[in-house]
């Protein structure tokens, strides 16, 4: 993190109510390829953290209020500034995450186009006439935003999980109060200052950068306020479900993007380059750590051996190192116990029979080699718990109906991924998979314009496209009686 324009947008306080408050202690930030110390972030007390819920219920009605062109016009504002910042917050992103830098450009153009989306979207807030049960009467439903909204994101996308969650809510006439993952703040508080030059009034965006014990506390006041209506949260099932139960005593709207752990299935008509294409993207990009990466490879036999030499061979070249050095492809995992996850699964996998095609071990600190696994089982750890980290687990099936029941054969539902010519078969496997969301043929399936959520257990809601806006409204009906007839 070394130049002028990266370090102008860091940030190393709270942002409550439009200015950067002192906190009560700090806590290191850490880069994940060095291991070095990259900052050190003051950390609100719990009376900061509701001075910004306050903040946040002071400045709703005259946003709510504000025309909706009046949010556009600043939503868009803040979009041209994330462009025109768009290398130092990159710069910024890999400094603090870890993926390499192409992708960290590719991850803020991607966050910013949240942004720019539902700045239209503002203006699309609409209503509806529904015909009327008597001639005196006319009724009406009204789209009102929710009041108070607060975002947990995680550590893994930090500018685009921000994003993706903010833009909406402004967009609806929201205020929010945003607390962002212990290892990653500073992108988050990097875009709160970006917002405050857009425009955006003070109070209607808040930034609560804390660590984890902290966190544990902000994240039980949030869910515990009565002024806060609504929780967005992305991360693990496990806390999904606790903060669940935390925010049922105020009944609040919840919108929850849990874990995945995505199949990858390739029957035996497929286009055998494409799904390797669409495997190496799938499963190496941010060094697997993407909830909608591929944890199971399920490879029909006839392509099988194929298959687990070509996306061998693909892996074996991958090149890992720290995210600003050339060529870089994958990147650390975020933090030690990250590897050490990753190494139970692989020494699991391993002692109950699978092979080792390519890497399996760690490469310096922090580093995990990319790797592939042959005759992976059902019964092994990586079948069953999402990995989240740059390994490929492959197993063989038979029959199409084989390859549905092992892919179903999880508490998530959050992505798929399928790879077939035959159109009858493209069908049968699409409505049957139990997954929010499935490519097919393709492994690029995330994009402002599309619903991104899961079923089962992966969680409830949905982010990006006109859906997304539908999380941060209500809905309100009106009965207007003593009309002439």
């Amino acid at each position: 993190m070394s130049t002028e324009a990266t370090l102008a947008l860091l940030g190393t306080q709270a942002f409550i109510d439009g200015r950067w408050q002192p906190g009560d202690s700090a806590f290191d930030v850490i880069n994940p390829a060095s291991r070095e110390r990259l900052a050190s972030v003051e950390q609100p007390s719990l009376a900061q953290a509701q001075a910004a819920i306050d903040a946040a219920e002071r400045a709703l009605p005259d946003w709510r209020d504000r025309p909706a062109h009046e949010r556009s016009a600043l939503l868009r504002r803040w979009f041209d500034l994330i462009i025109a910042n768009q290398e130092a917050l990159a710069r910024l992103l890999t400094s603090e995450q870890g993926k390499p830098l192409a992708e960290a450009r590719g991850e803020v153009r991607y966050g910013a186009a949240f942004v720019e989306w539902f700045a239209e979207e503002a203006r699309r807030v609409e209503g509806d006439i529904i015909p009327s049960a008597g001639r005196d009467r006319r009724t009406l439903v009204l789209r009102q935003a929710v009041g108070v909204c607060a975002a947990i994101t995680p550590w893994n996308f930090p500018v685009a999980m921000v994003t993706r969650k903010i833009a909406p809510a402004l967009a609806a006439g929201c205020s929010i109060v945003l607390k962002p993952a212990e290892q990653t703040p500073l992108c988050a508080l990097a875009l709160a200052r970006l917002a405050l030059e857009a425009g955006i009034p003070a109070g209607v965006f808040n930034v609560l950068p804390a660590d984890s014990a902290r966190s544990v506390e902000i994240g039980r006041l949030l869910c515990a306020s009565t002024v806060v209506r609504h929780l967005s949260f992305t991360g693990s099932t496990e806390v999904g479900r606790l903060l669940m139960a935390q925010c049922a005593p105020t009944v609040k709207r919840l919108a929850m993007e849990l874990g995945g752990h995505a199949p990858f299935i390739v029957f035996n008509d497929a286009d055998l380059e494409a799904a390797l294409d669409g495997a190496m993207l799938a499963k190496y990009r941010n060094a697997g750590q993407t909830c909608v990466c591929a944890n199971r490879f399920l490879i029909q036999a006839g392509l099988h051996d194929a298959f687990v030499r070509g996306l061998t061979e693909r892996t074996a070249r991958l090149i890992t190192g720290a995210g600003y050095e050339p060529g870089v492809q994958v990147g650390p995992l975020i933090d030690d116990a990250a590897v050490a996850k990753v190494m139970r699964h692989i020494e699991d996998a391993r002692q109950m029979g699978a092979r080792i095609e390519t890497g399996g071990k760690t490469s310096g600190t922090g580093f995990v080699q990319p790797t592939v696994l042959s005759g992976v089982t059902p019964d092994m750890l990586i079948a069953r718990e999402e990995t989240f980290g740059p390994v490929a687990a492959i197993m063989k099936f038979e029959t199409v109906e084989e390859a549905i029941a092992l892919a179903n054969a999880s508490e998530s539902g959050l992505a798929a991924y399928f790879y077939s010519r035959d159109l009858g078969q493209v069908w049968q496997v699409a409505e049957k998979l139990e997954y929010g969301m499935i490519g097919i043929n393709t492994a690029a399936i995330s994009y402002e314009t599309v619903p991104f959520g899961g079923i089962k257990q992966s969680g409830f809601g949905r982010e990006g496209s006109r859906y997304g806006l539908e999380e941060y409204v209500s809905l309100k009906y009106l009965c207007m009686a003593g009309l002439p007839g």
